[in-house]
């Protein structure tokens, strides 16, 4: 488990300022699992594609990275992540799904009742 003092130092380091946002919003929220995987370094973020996004039982995920246009998605889903492709973006319209930022999730449900973090 990380602390909020830790987090607190290593958000210093961060320069993109969305994810400086979300991580603080994550923390205030005390959702600090998910500001955790959020502070690791971008190029080791994870990046998810649509048939993977596919594969997943829950009906609600949020994506610590940006989720990918590789693939097909078959079912309505709502997916929250720090960024999408433009090629998911399409895709998941074309399916019906939802898909946002999880700095408006975490305002729109503070406590992420129901979503799983991959």
């Amino acid at each position: 488990m990380i602390s909020k003092s830790q987090i607190k130092k290593r958000i210093k380091k961060k320069t993109n300022p969305i994810l400086v946002k979300t991580i603080e919003l994550a923390k205030r929220n005390n959702h600090l699992e998910l500001a955790k995987k959020l502070l690791i370094p971008t190029r080791k973020q994870g990046r998810i594609n649509l048939n993977e996004l596919n594969n997943i039982e829950e009906n609600k995920v949020i994506v610590p990275g940006k989720v990918l246009g590789e693939g097909e998605i078959n079912k309505k889903i709502s997916v929250f992540a720090l960024s999408f492709s433009e090629q998911a973006k399409e895709k998941l319209k074309k399916a019906g799904c939802e898909f946002k930022t999880i700095n408006e999730e975490i305002k729109n449900n503070p406590e992420l009742k129901g979503i799983r973090v991959i």
